[in-house]
């Protein structure tokens, strides 16, 4: 029998059902016909990008690239979709989509590319020389300067960069109004986005822009920074210590993977189905050292002794040894050592993102497992993500990596950014694609931040001029993508002072704070809206929109929380203690690693996006009612029964966490 799609039973617009792409032919060739049809400026630039200078007109006859890029259909029903499989309320949980049902459901609408083309072939270009990408959202075909001004109602120039290295652009350019809400953008046009020595400038962009969400100009390159030394989000280091010294009794000083499984009640794994998949990301340079693992397998999991994650190396990704310390090997050994550590059998993933010149961002990791990304909305920002060919001395010299490699089921990852560092469509659009995760059985994790209500380094915002300060005082400052909907923002607890693995835990306030509070940006989601509302009505602190969102109308963060304080690892050939959020994820990605494991061997599949079914049953995490996430020169907020923006809705309670996903289809 055949099976039906999880799409059949989403209700579809039957406003868009009852047009007929012959309708929509007529009514578009009709409208481009007549004589009042109208153009309108689509993009300006008013100013050219540092270092460009406007030089000659080309010539006419000269043939250029053209590509259109057209704007995605129901991103407006996103969460719609995501729900319908996800919430564990649903006839459809578990019903994930593929990939392909994910691309052709959000490509362009049928609509959009006949508007599109019937315009193109109004103005004399034949529909048999435009090509379509494989991801359905542009249009590309070849085109003279001349051909190319009377389309777009411009004029072109050939600018020049310091460097000697010239390029083709306009200043501004129109579109048939009509045409407004069906094409994104087009290039060769107003972007400067070529690759331009050690790095590329650009200018004013539609997709991208230079303001960041708290209306400040945008620093450059932030978004590749994640994985240098210095960054924020990294692990923080404990003192060294004597491993002799290290006992089970002794959880409250000493995190090991046999306190783990004791604080959150689950045993060592016993099998490895080879559906089953965990993805552990890293940022280059960051980087793992083996003999680091090997050291801490022999005194916590000695089967592991030799044991490498599998290697996903994108964009030159790649372990590198050339630079050693704290700050370039302690993320990677501390993710690793765990994370392979608590759910062995089970191979862990290790996506190595970046080379070690330029690095990468979340979006560079994002086109390399779905290539549609690569293009989606324009494609990256070539103002903050890593651009390849790197022409830098020992940049990879490959091709930008657009698709080719898989998504595990589990991706857990201990980088993130203030929400105030990046503008509000490059994190939409990027929320947008954990979204489409979600629908495909993805679950994506990202750590919370360890500097309470603070940002990364312990920075707020100043209300007077937005800019970041040193963090005594201003607004709260959010992580991102913690504040994205459609990801689990995982906060850190600690086993208070001199009490034992069966006592309930406190949120982290061991040189380190969970990070938490509320979004910006992002509006509240449903399933979320409950735990919110309640958390401000009875529990909100005594300061409100002076320093935070406080509308009861955004998202708030982390959803849940794992242990973050005093881990034992193994860094550079020395046993130490290390404290974050960073180590959170990676912990409470293996625990449902270990949930998917035991679904699978049931015949289900994973478990997918997991706020909906959290927040549907609170019941199944240990709820944090101690402790508080200060920060900006308060206290921050205070851990509480039910959902708090400090830990959550709590930890890991793996028995219940097992009794429920193992009873959902």
């Amino acid at each position: 029998m055949e099976r039906s799609s999880p799409l059949d039973s989403v209700k579809k617009p039957k406003a868009v059902m009852r047009f007929s792409l012959l309708a929509i032919t007529i009514i578009v060739a009709s409208a481009l016909a007549s004589p009042t049809l109208r153009h309108v400026v689509h993009e300006k630039r008013n100013r050219l990008p540092v270092d460009w200078f406007k030089r000659s007109r080309p010539e006419g006859h000269l043939i250029i690239p053209m590509r259109i890029a057209l704007t995605q259909s129901n991103l407006h029903l996103g969460d719609e979709f995501l729900m319908n499989v996800a919430d564990p309320s649903s006839p459809n949980f578990g019903r994930h989509w593929n990939a392909k049902e994910v691309a052709e459901k959000f490509a362009p609408s049928k609509e959009t590319v006949a508007a599109v083309e019937e315009w193109l072939a109004h103005s004399d270009i034949p529909l048999n020389s435009i090509s379509t990408s494989q991801g359905l959202n542009w249009l590309n075909f070849n085109i003279t300067v001349s051909r190319a001004e009377s389309l777009l109602k411009t004029q072109y120039h050939v600018y020049q960069h310091a460097t000697g290295q010239p390029h083709i652009a306009c200043e501004s350019y129109s579109i048939p109004e009509t045409l407004r809400e069906h094409v994104d953008f087009i290039t060769p046009t107003v972007h400067f986005d070529a690759k331009i020595g050690p790095r590329k400038s650009t200018g004013s962009q539609k997709r991208a822009g230079l303001t960041a969400a708290i209306g400040t100009q945008i620093r450059p390159g932030v978004a590749t920074q994640i994985g240098k030394p210095g960054s924020g989000s990294l692990p923080k280091p404990g003192p060294q210590i004597n491993i002799e010294d290290v006992e089970l009794q002794q959880c409250d000083r000493y995190i090991t993977p046999n306190c783990l499984r004791a604080l959150y009640r689950f045993s060592p794994g016993v099998s490895a189905n080879p559906k089953n998949s965990f993805g552990i990301v890293e940022y280059s340079p960051q980087s793992y050292l083996q003999t680091d693992l090997d050291l801490f397998f022999r005194n916590f999991s000695s089967a592991q002794v030799g044991t490498s994650p599998r290697l996903a190396s994108i964009d030159g990704g790649a372990p590198q040894t050339a630079n050693l310390g704290f700050e370039l090997n302690g993320e990677s050994d501390l993710d690793l050592e765990y994370a392979m550590t608590l759910v062995y059998p089970q191979t862990v993933t290790l996506y190595q993102v970046g080379d070690n010149v330029e690095g990468a961002s979340f979006n560079n990791f994002l086109d390399a497992i779905d290539a549609s990304y690569c293009t989606e909305n324009g494609g990256d920002d070539p103002f903050q993500d890593a651009t390849y060919p790197d022409p830098n001395p020992g940049g990879y010299m490959g091709p930008e990596n657009c698709g080719g490699f898989a998504a595990t089921n589990v991706i857990s990852t201990s980088y993130g950014f203030n929400e105030a560092d990046l503008t509000v469509f490059y994190e939409r659009r990027q929320c947008n694609e954990y979204m489409k995760l979600g629908l495909q059985g993805v679950t994506v994790l990202y750590s919370s931040g360890d500097y309470g209500v603070a940002g990364n380094r312990g920075q707020c915002i100043d209300p007077n001029t937005r800019q970041l300060n040193n963090g005594t005082s201003g607004l709260f400052n959010p992580s991102f993508p913690s504040t994205c909907p459609y990801v689990t923002a995982v906060g850190a607890t600690q086993i208070n002072p001199g009490s034992s693995v069966s006592a309930p835990e406190s949120a982290c306030q061991q040189t380190i704070f969970s990070g938490g509070g509320f979004s910006n940006v992002f509006d509240l989601p449903d399933y979320q809206a409950s735990a919110v509302r309640g958390f401000l009505s009875y529990h909100s602190p005594p300061y409100g929109a002076e320093r935070f969102n406080n509308s009861g109308r955004t998202r708030g963060y982390p959803d849940v929380s794992a242990n973050g304080a005093n881990y034992v690892v193994t860094v550079d050939g020395k046993f130490s203690t290390v404290f974050g959020t960073s180590a959170s994820a990676p912990t409470f990605g293996s625990v449902i690693t270990l949930v998917n494991e035991q679904r699978y061997a049931m015949g289900k599949g994973p478990v997918g996006f997991l706020n909906p079914t959290l927040y549907a049953h609170p019941e199944v995490l240990f709820d944090i009612t101690s402790g508080g996430n200060r920060g900006c020169g308060t206290p921050g907020f205070t851990a509480t029964q039910g959902w708090d923006p400090v830990t959550g809705l709590g930890t890991p309670n793996t028995p219940a966490l097992m009794d429920l996903y193992l009873g959902l289809p």
